[in-house]
């Protein structure tokens, strides 16, 4: 209980050098801002020596990168090289830490054991999908499908079914494609529509807001599961009077009643979520916010993973920051990721003339082309591609040659609305095992088997594309 008073002794006395360090008397020939950081190099050296070396070093890229002479994207290029992996690397831990908490469990169980759900089986499958989109939303899809997958196994034996059942087979698919729509229905924690407004902005020096993204993705992924439903209530056609009288309310008896962490760790993911969408939703109603969001999209996580590490409870951290970087962090998509953003930066690059050859050679070909074969392509192209090999390599290869084919028609399509199709159609893999990891882990499940997954993967392979060319993109284009 002494180390815990004072280490947060220490914390306190740190944060007041490094919040108001400005205001110390001046000496001579000083002005506030170098007074800033100097109350910065205290305050985060007190905790360097007391406290950890891990999150105050995150502390003190995130004060440096307030202050108006230096900036988020400026502090972010001058230490970890890119705004993009440092988005990665927080919203990785702040996830993660979610994940440790009952939190995911209890809204999973909230949807599947609701009123709703127990009036016939198909309202179950329906309740079950919906609660792995809606919490998809905000998750990585690897995590949530870890989460859901035990979930999915306890239901599976409440309800009696064997590997090899239609109905087993169906919840196992469903789940699958579930984690992959939701991970293009909203750039929070997921990398691929990240990559694309990365591109976008590098190419054109504007960008694509969290909101605006959202509003048309969220959409297309809540019609393509309809659809879904519809697929395997009318060609799958499992027997479900198997599970007529469905109930799982049991499972809500092993969950604990939410303690102190797991609220705290609520609010504090909230709070990052709400930095990530409400700047673009008010700008035009209270201008201030667009401060937030001039900050960039790697300040909100990791504000959050400052504010775990540094509230506590039964005498540990929210955050173990050693740990959070070891289990939370996917590395192998860090490293990718930044291989990807380094070939597209150098595909873009005007010095190497990649991008001007292009417009060259395709502009003519182009010109009496229909907009909406060209929309078709490119949305077909992204899908196609991303069931069968890395996301993160289709996000770049088709967003990079995209970019300039479309400034070369002119105005007929909107380019904002494309990149942002390609980042989302870049998640909406099912189909093959090198899909998505979550796909490879459905098939080793053996609830449902690769011929399946490729057949009923096609069958919304086709449904997405097609819903996203007719719904997605004119509404897309519109917001955008």
């Amino acid at each position: 209980m002494k180390s815990l008073i004072k280490r947060n002794i220490y914390i306190v006395i740190s944060f007041m050098l490094v919040i108001f360090g400005r205001y110390i008397p001046l000496p001579e020939g000083m002005n506030e801002s170098a007074m800033s950081v100097v109350g910065i190099f205290a305050g985060v050296l007190l905790l360097w020596l007391t406290v950890a070396i891990d999150w105050p070093s995150i502390l003190c890229i995130g004060a440096l990168g307030l202050l108006p002479e230096i900036g988020f994207k400026t502090i972010f290029h001058n230490s970890f090289g890119s705004e993009v992996i440092v988005f990665l690397i927080f919203t990785f831990m702040c996830t993660y830490t979610l994940s440790e908490t009952n939190f995911l469990n209890r809204c999973a169980l909230y949807f599947i054991t609701s009123s709703i759900a127990k009036k016939g089986p198909w309202k179950f499958v329906i309740s079950f999908f919906v609660a792995v989109i809606s919490i998809g939303c905000f998750v990585s899809p690897t995590v949530l499908f870890v989460v859901f997958l035990p979930i999915l196994e306890k239901i599976n034996k409440i309800l009696n079914l064997k590997k090899g059942d239609k109905i087993g087979n169906m919840l196992m698919i469903g789940l699958a494609f579930c984690v992959s729509v939701s991970a293009g229905m909203t750039p929070i924690a997921h990398v691929f529509s990240i990559m694309a407004m990365g591109f976008y902005n590098t190419a054109t020096g504007l960008s694509i807001g969290y909101a605006q993204y959202m509003a048309f993705a969220i959409p297309v992924g809540i019609i393509s599961t309809i659809l879904l439903v519809l697929v395997f209530k009318f060609i799958l056609r499992p027997d479900m009077s198997e599970i007529e009288n469905i109930d799982v309310t049991i499972l809500k008896k092993e969950l604990k009643p939410m303690d102190r962490k797991e609220k705290l760790t609520l609010a504090i993911f909230t709070l990052v979520v709400a930095l990530w969408i409400l700047p673009s939703l008010l700008k035009d109603v209270f201008p201030i916010v667009m401060k937030i969001s001039k900050m960039g999209t790697a300040m909100p996580p990791m504000l959050g993973v400052v504010l775990y590490s540094v509230l506590t409870f039964e005498n540990k951290p929210l955050l173990n920051f050693t740990e959070g970087m070891k289990k939370g962090v996917q590395w192998s998509s860090i490293v990718m990721c930044a291989g990807t953003l380094a070939i597209g930066s150098a595909m873009a690059n005007p010095n190497i003339g990649l991008t001007k050859y292009i417009i060259t050679e395709l502009s003519p070909l182009l010109k009496d082309v229909s907009p909406l074969f060209l929309i078709f392509i490119f949305t077909a192209w992204a899908c196609i591609q991303t069931n069968f090999s890395s996301n993160m390599v289709t996000v770049t290869v088709v967003t990079t040659v995209a970019i300039p084919i479309f400034q070369a028609i002119g105005n007929s399509i909107s380019i904002p609305a494309m990149v942002s199709i390609i980042g989302m159609m870049s998640a909406y893999a099912f189909a093959t095992p090198p899909a998505m990891p979550h796909i490879a882990m459905a098939i080793g499940s053996e609830w449902t088997d690769t011929g399946s997954m490729m057949k009923y993967g096609f069958i919304f392979m086709l449904i997405t594309t097609v819903v996203t060319v007719f719904i997605g993109y004119p509404l897309a284009s519109f917001l955008m």
